[in-house]
């Protein structure tokens, strides 16, 4: 993600009758008995995870992710599953090691991806079986709606119907609201680092299931494929590119969250306006986090060494994790020279031609060299692709970006991007077939003398430029869970 994140999975539409109805069904007690009962401790949940109807369910959710083409350590693919086993076959056979308790995780397999943003590092992706797949997708529908109903409003990264865009808003109406001194915090390799007993303890406070709980640590301890083909066990972390890891690493996470959070709630310091007006009166700080997964930011309303004082607190929690701040990415800024979340540069300015201060939202650097180099890497002069390839792989390149970044103040770096990318594919077809400008201008302009788009096959350049710049909707807490929407009511 600029990361470029697209909105969370999750949600979806009313579930058909069958398998989808009989999880739905499932998945809406379990949330509706955990918020009822913030103390309660499930058990008996695995008969759950291997009920017919949530591996179904699963393998359907496994099948429909682009990780689908991609094999584990087994060199098996959802396709090779659906052709040569069949479904129902693998299904029942997985239903039966796991009710046995024979089941056993392989190690996932390693690949090194870019980074995001052009930078050149790598980071590790782990690719599980399309077995542990199936497994690791049927305990999350299980375990997803009873964490949910602790999550704290705080939290946005990979859960259900939240997305960056509900953080990027929370923080541009705090930063409106006073809450202009930033901590904004990297933490070192986070996915990597997290202690497995830290994980499990969390996971132990609404999980008294002793199958269950095994089956997870099962999986954190799984080991790897490198790409070198060597074998290493896992004794801290939860691999990225696992089903399981975010919601996992995301109840770690709850006690950051529970941390920073829980003056706001009832009760606590800052839980009411008149509080927290009544502690700036005195000179004392107020604060409010964002998360994202590993990524987030705290936002003070006080000043910088309130923030420092932050920073000690929130390097102590993180310790009991096994995780630790980055000295080097980790800094404290004042919202005027403005900070980078989620691919978006915010910064609190002077609005041009008066004397009012906002807080404006950006398109970040790092987000603008990522897709340029993606655009380049398709449109290189010496390129022999077949244009109409070419034109549908930017096309969706441009308006998955274009649509993530359409909120921001985004008009003129459209402009520019369409210009960018205007001038790339016409020099790569003047290299290809040796035009002039001369032929250039006679086959992409209208007798009338207007510009054409360029096409091939009757697929044309999309125009990024014409895409409108909406304002996003501030939701707040007002954002619901799937299992309290009106249908499960």
């Amino acid at each position: 993600m600029p990361k470029d994140a697209p909105p969370n999975g999750g949600a979806r539409d009313p579930a058909p009758k069958g398998p989808w109805s009989r999880v739905s069904e499932m998945q809406a007690k379990l949330h509706r008995w955990a918020a009822a009962d913030p103390g309660r401790r499930f058990d008996d949940l695995f008969n759950f995870v291997y009920d017919p109807a949530t591996l179904i369910v699963a393998f359907d959710r496994v099948a429909g992710n682009t990780g689908a083409r991609t094999p584990g350590v087994d060199g098996l693919r959802v396709a090779d599953i659906e052709e040569e086993i069949g479904v129902p076959g693998f299904l029942d056979t997985l239903r039966t090691s796991l009710k046995e308790g024979s089941f056993r995780p392989l190690p996932v397999r390693e690949r090194m991806i870019p980074k995001p943003g052009g930078s050149g590092k790598l980071r590790k992706l782990g690719i599980p079986t399309v077995a542990d797949r199936v497994v690791q997708a049927a305990l999350k529908l299980v375990l997803e709606p009873i964490f949910e109903a602790d999550f704290l409003p705080v939290s946005y990264g990979f859960r259900p119907m939240r997305r960056a865009h509900d953080a990027i808003a929370e923080i541009h109406m705090l930063g409106t609201n006073g809450y202009q001194w930033v901590l904004d915090a990297d933490i070192e390799a986070a996915f990597d680092s997290v202690s497995h007993s830290a994980l499990l303890d969390r996971v132990r406070l609404r999980v008294k299931d002793k199958r269950v709980l095994a089956l997870v640590k099962a999986f954190l301890k799984a080991g790897v494929l490198s790409e070198l083909g060597e074998n290493s066990d896992t004794h801290t972390g939860t691999p990225q590119g696992g089903i399981l890891s975010p919601l996992i690493f995301n109840v770690a996470m709850q006690v950051l969250d529970e941390h920073l959070h829980g003056p706001w709630e009832n009760g606590g310091a800052m839980a009411t306006t008149s509080q927290r007006v009544r502690r700036r009166r005195k000179g004392q700080p107020t604060w409010r986090t964002v998360r994202y997964a590993d990524d987030f930011v705290v936002l003070v309303h006080g000043s910088r060494n309130d923030v420092e004082d932050l920073r000690e607190e929130i390097a102590q929690v993180l310790a009991g994790l096994g995780l630790r701040l980055s000295p080097a990415k980790t800094q404290v800024v004042h919202m005027s020279e403005s900070f980078d979340f989620l691919g978006f540069r915010i910064q609190w300015r002077r609005k041009r031609g008066t004397t009012q201060w906002y807080v404006y939202t950006f398109i970040a650097a790092r987000a603008i060299r990522s897709v340029k180099t993606k655009i380049r890497a398709l449109t290189g002069r010496t390129s022999q692709q077949d244009l109409g390839t070419v034109l549908i792989r930017l096309n969706q390149i441009m308006r998955g970006w274009a649509n993530y970044f359409k909120h921001a103040v985004a008009k003129h770096t459209f402009k520019v991007l369409e210009n960018f990318v205007w001038r790339r594919v016409i020099r790569m077809l003047m290299e290809r077939h040796h035009w002039r400008w001369k032929d250039v201008r006679r086959r992409l302009t209208t007798p009338a003398g207007q510009w054409r788009r360029p096409s091939a096959d009757g697929i044309e350049l999309f125009n990024i430029a014409a895409v409108p710049i909406t304002r996003y909707r501030y939701r707040g807490n007002t954002i619901p869970t799937p299992w309290t929407l009106p249908n499960h009511a």
